[in-house]
């Protein structure tokens, strides 16, 4: 008999997104920029998971770096920029393992060090892999009423979040009818559960 072989939840590892780490600040072409604390939390109750030193030299497009640094060690990452077709330029991730460009570097659960997610290959897979149809759709949900009144409204109940100050009409009710319809699937296993005890009873 085959041993069942175990995946590591990437989302339940930590994350570096390049394009996210410019807009926050962290990188800034032709810059060298730090150290300075980054640190990652939980979605909904903003409870720090984790938090690292990083620094960053992205003023030579042929040397650009980023190092981080924390209580187990450092680590140090280069980055290359590509010139676009239509004019400028785009930074990538050098992958550590596998030398390929990419935007996300990954660190999964008991891993040490960030990596792409081509390198980590079959050994992860994203939470949504490890979900039923049901748990998808709650996620989902959950992450919409999130997206528009915060941690007091992702759980999923009989009131609707109210609509963020300047979005559009138009736009909170296509989310709101969004949020509804993948909650009605969230339940059907409430509700198939329910049936079921009410026939053995």
């Amino acid at each position: 008999m085959a041993r069942p072989r175990y995946r590591a939840n990437l989302q339940e590892g930590l994350g570096l997104n390049l394009n996210r780490l410019v807009h926050q600040g962290f990188l800034y072409p032709g810059a060298r920029l730090g150290p300075r604390l980054l640190t990652w939390s939980y979605s909904y109750t903003r409870e720090r998971v984790a938090s690292v030193w990083l620094s960053s030299d992205l003023s030579c497009s042929f040397n650009a770096w980023v190092k981080i640094e924390h209580e187990g060690g450092s680590q140090t990452i280069y980055l290359t920029r590509q010139d676009r077709h239509f004019g400028g330029g785009q930074w990538y991730f050098i992958c550590p393992r596998t030398n390929a460009t990419c935007s996300v570097l990954w660190l999964p659960p008991g891993a040490t060090t960030f990596a792409s997610r081509k390198h980590w290959g079959r050994r992860v897979a994203y939470g949504s892999q490890f979900q039923s149809r049901h748990d998808r759709a709650l996620s989902q949900a959950q992450a919409i009423r999130y997206r528009l009144a915060g941690t007091d409204f992702a759980g999923i109940d009989e009131f609707d979040p109210p609509k963020p100050k300047g979005m559009r009409w138009r736009t909170y009710e296509r989310l709101i009818t969004k949020s509804r319809r993948l909650e009605g699937i969230a339940d059907e296993r409430t509700f198939s559960l329910i049936n079921r005890l009410m026939r053995r009873s």
